[in-house]
C-alpha cells in the first residue's frame, strides 16, 4: 500500500500512546532521533524499510501506518464543507467553505476518523431534515387538500360545541327539539371522526411517499409520468415502427396505468399524450440525438424548432423528456402558475404556491419570442449549478381581437460539480421565498424559515 503523507503523524501518536521517548524508539529502529523527528512531523518521507523497523518497535502493523483516510470519507468531508459554505453564493471558493481548512482534511480524517465520520453523519442528517422542512412547509403553507381537511374538522368541532352548549343550558327542552339536537350532535360527531381520520391518514402516510402525498390531478398525472421515467416510448414513431406498429397507431394506444388515474388526471393525460405524439412525429429521437441532446450543453432549441416546424417550448419538452435525460423542465401559463414540473436533481421545484421570482422562466414570460439563457446556482446547502434556458410562446387561438395565451418553459440543464465548478457569473435562485436561504435578496416576498436571510 502507498505510504500516506500522514504516516509520520500516526507514528508519533502511537509512540506517545505507548509512553515511549523519541530517542529510544529511534535507537531501537536503527535511525537517528533527528531523522525520526522529521518523519513524525511529516517533513521527511519514510522508506519502506525504516517504516517496517519502526512498526516493529511500536508493535503496529505497517499497513496501519501506510493507509490514508478512506477516499470516500475525504470526499464526504469536502462535500460537507462545501455545503456549509454554500450560502456565500456562486463565488464562494474552497477556502471559504464554512471556514473549514480543506487543505488539512486528510490530516483531520487520519487523526480523528471517528469524529470525521460523526461530522459526515450529522451533515447527512441535517440535509435530510432540511428536505423534510421544505416539504412540510410547502404542504402546511399551500396544500389545498390540507386546508380543506382542516376546515372540515374545525367546522365539525364548531357544530358539536354549539349543539353541546344548547343541550347543557339549564331549563327544559321539548322532546322533539332534544331529539333533533341529539341527531345533529351524532351526525357532527361522525363527520368530525371521519375528517380527523382522513387528515391523520393523509399526514401519516407511509414514509416519504406519505409526506409527498398526491393531492391534485396535476400531481397525480406527473407522478404517473415520473413512474414511466418521464418518457413514453410507445409515442415515438421510430419505436413503433421497430415494434411493427404503424406510425400514429402507437399514439392511439392507451399507455399502461392511464385507466387507474382519476377522471380529472385522465383528462390531463389525454391532452398531454395527444400533444406529445405530435411533437414526437415532428421531432424524432434520432434528430435530437444527432443534434447533440444529452451532451454537456443543450442544443439550440430555436434552430430545432425551425427545423421541425414546432414551437420552441415543444422542443424544450422533447429535450427534457427524452430517455435518460437528467434535465428538469418547468412550464407555466400567462399567470405564472406552474402547469408542469419535472425537477432536476439538486434543483427543487415547489409543489404548491409561487416559485422563486428570479427564475429565468418568468423573465421569458414577460418577453415572448426572446430566449433567456442564464447560469443559475441554487441557494443554500448543497448548491448546484445549472444552465437555465427559458422561452415563452405566444398564441392567439381566436385570431385578431381574441384572447392572447402565453406558455413559458424553462429547461434546467445540470452542469455538474458544485456551485463554483465552472466559475463565471451565475444567478443565485431558490425554490420559494419561504424556504430560501439567500441573503439580501431584492425579490424576497416573505421571511425565510431556514438559513440566514441577511
Amino acid at each position: 500500500m502507498p505510504i500516506s503523507a500522514l504516516t509520520g503523524t500516526r507514528l508519533r501518536e502511537r509512540r506517545l500512546a505507548l509512553g515511549l521517548r523519541q530517542a529510544d524508539v529511534a535507537q531501537a529502529a536503527g535511525v537517528s532521533a533527528s531523522y525520526l523527528n522529521l518523519i513524525e512531523h511529516n517533513r521527511r518521507r519514510v522508506t519502506v524499510e525504516v517504516l517496517e523497523a519502526l512498526s516493529g518497535v511500536l508493535g503496529l502493523p505497517a499497513a496501519a501506518l501506510q493507509d490514508g483516510a478512506g477516499g470516500a470519507l475525504l470526499e464526504d468531508l469536502r462535500a460537507a464543507a462545501a455545503r456549509a459554505g454554500a450560502g456565500g453564493g456562486a463565488g464562494a471558493g474552497a477556502g471559504a467553505a464554512g471556514g473549514a481548512e480543506l487543505d488539512r482534511v486528510e490530516e483531520f480524517a487520519g487523526r480523528f476518523p471517528g469524529w470525521a465520520a460523526v461530522v459526515v453523519a450529522l451533515e447527512r442528517r441535517a440535509a435530510g431534515l432540511e428536505r423534510a422542512v421544505e416539504a412540510l412547509n410547502d404542504r402546511m403553507t399551500h396544500d389545498p387538500h390540507l386546508s380543506a381537511s382542516l376546515h372540515e374538522v374545525l367546522s365539525a368541532v364548531s357544530s358539536v360545541r354549539s349543539t353541546a352548549e344548547i343541550l347543557a343550558e339549564p331549563g327544559e327542552i321539548a322532546p322533539a327539539w332534544r331529539e333533533r339536537f341529539l341527531r345533529n350532535l351524532f351526525a357532527d360527531s361522525e363527520r368530525l371522526a371521519a375528517g380527523s381520520e382522513a387528515l391523520v391518514a393523509y399526514l401519516d402516510g407511509a414514509g416519504q411517499e406519505g409526506l409527498q402525498g398526491i393531492v391534485s390531478p396535476q400531481e397525480e398525472f406527473e407522478a404517473w409520468l415520473a413512474g414511466r421515467g418521464w418518457h413514453l416510448p410507445e409515442l415515438e414513431p421510430d419505436v413503433g415502427a421497430r415494434d411493427g406498429v404503424a406510425a400514429g397507431e402507437a399514439a392511439d394506444a392507451e399507455p399502461d396505468g392511464v385507466r387507474a388515474l382519476s377522471a380529472a388526471a385522465r383528462v390531463l393525460a389525454a391532452a398531454w399524450l395527444e400533444r406529445a405524439a405530435g411533437e414526437a412525429r415532428a421531432l424524432p429521437l434520432a434528430v435530437l440525438q444527432t443534434a447533440g441532446a444529452g451532451v454537456a450543453e443543450p442544443p439550440d432549441p430555436v434552430l430545432l424548432a425551425r427545423q421541425a416546424g414546432i414551437s420552441v417550448v415543444a422542443v424544450l419538452r422533447r429535450l427534457a423528456l427524452m430517455p435518460g435525460s437528467a434535465a428538469g423542465l418547468v412550464l407555466c401559463d400567462g399567470s405564472g402558475t406552474l402547469t408542469f414540473r419535472k425537477p432536476a436533481e439538486g434543483f427543487a421545484v415547489p409543489r404548491f404556491g409561487a416559485a422563486c421570482p428570479l427564475w429565468p422562466l418568468f423573465a421569458a414570460l414577460a418577453r415572448p419570442g426572446s430566449p433567456v439563457l442564464w447560469d443559475v446556482v441554487t441557494a443554500g446547502r448543497g448548491a448546484r449549478r445549472f444552465r437555465a434556458l427559458a422561452w415563452c410562446d405566444l398564441r392567439h387561438p381566436d385570431g385578431v381581437g381574441g384572447v392572447e395565451l402565453r406558455e413559458a418553459g424553462m429547461l434546467i440543464w445540470p452542469l455538474g460539480g458544485g456551485a463554483g465548478a465552472l466559475g463565471g457569473r451565475a444567478l443565485e435562485v431558490g425554490t420559494s421565498c419561504r424556504i430560501c436561504a439567500r441573503g439580501g435578496c431584492p425579490a424576497r416576498r416573505e421571511p425565510s424559515i431556514v438559513g440566514d436571510i441577511g
